[in-house]
């Protein structure tokens, strides 16, 4: 059998080419039916929620984190595409004894990019994952950006507030709006209201998920950082890597407009 290398670099020998895929990562799901592979996906999680018309065909396995492993035996994959940060390592390890697992670990775009082909590869989609790259790379390169970077706290959760920090793929895409993360000690570390106040964010950047902030959380915020701007986003932009790229440039540019500090 063809053997391909994951992102953390193990081998992983796959039939030439799997027919029965399950994706355990949304972001990765929606790839998989952007590059044509709709009929080769025989399980997914119930997370994955894109694209909404084609998902609700595909049972189900569970969550990302509390798969069902049962499921998982019954549909007999040939192929299971994991995600480092997005999967239980224990559950990921336990499949690995059965099936062939790839495993992405996505920190910034060009791991994205390399996961796309990754994908590509593996599935026969070569062609469609370079075009799907480079449509990816020429948006990105078109992005405009703030004259100045923007001092920003990203929040991803609530009770206790928790942010996005460096090392991860939220930061990246901060990095590409030229937003300058505050938050740098951890990559989801917990912050008090007096490390919010001290951090002094000129933005603040409350996330539709996994916390679904809301226009009440916007007071709640203001109230500890009178001087900030603070806005609801979409955190699928921010945080899914895959063909949801192509949508994220036109996103930023709507965003930085709204804060209303562009280069020349």
């Amino acid at each position: 059998m063809p053997v391909f290398y994951d992102q953390l670099n193990r081998a992983v020998s796959v039939p030439a080419f799997p027919k029965r895929i399950i994706s355990i990562v949304p972001s990765q799901t929606e790839l998989f039916f952007y590059m044509g592979l709709g009929d080769e996906i025989a399980g997914i999680t119930k997370f994955c929620i894109h694209p909404a018309a084609k998902v609700l065909q595909v049972p189900k396995i569970g969550g990302t984190k509390q798969l069902n492993l049962e499921a998982i035996h019954r549909l007999r994959p040939d192929l299971i595409i994991a995600n480092k940060e997005e999967n239980e390592q224990s559950q990921v390890e336990e499949l690995m004894k059965h099936y062939p697992v790839w495993i992405s670990d996505i920190q910034d775009l060009p791991g994205a990019m390399q996961m796309i082909s990754g994908i590509g590869a593996i599935t026969g989609r070569v062609e469609e994952a370079s075009r799907l790259n480079a449509i990816i790379r020429q948006r990105f390169d078109e992005l405009k950006t703030p004259a100045a970077t923007i001092s920003t706290a990203y929040f991803i959760w609530r009770k206790p507030y928790m942010a996005a920090g460096k090392e991860t793929f939220i930061d990246c895409m901060l990095q590409q709006c030229g937003f300058e993360n505050v938050f740098s000690q951890t990559r989801y570390p917990e912050i008090t209201a007096e490390a919010l106040i001290a951090a002094h964010p000129e933005l603040v950047l409350l996330s539709s998920e996994p916390y679904p902030f809301a226009e009440k959380h916007i007071a709640e915020i203001s109230a500890l950082l009178p001087n900030a701007r603070v806005l609801l986003v979409d955190g699928e932009m921010f945080s899914w890597y895959g063909s949801r790229l192509l949508e994220v440039p036109a996103y930023f540019t709507g965003l930085v407009e709204s804060i209303g500090k562009f280069k020349s």
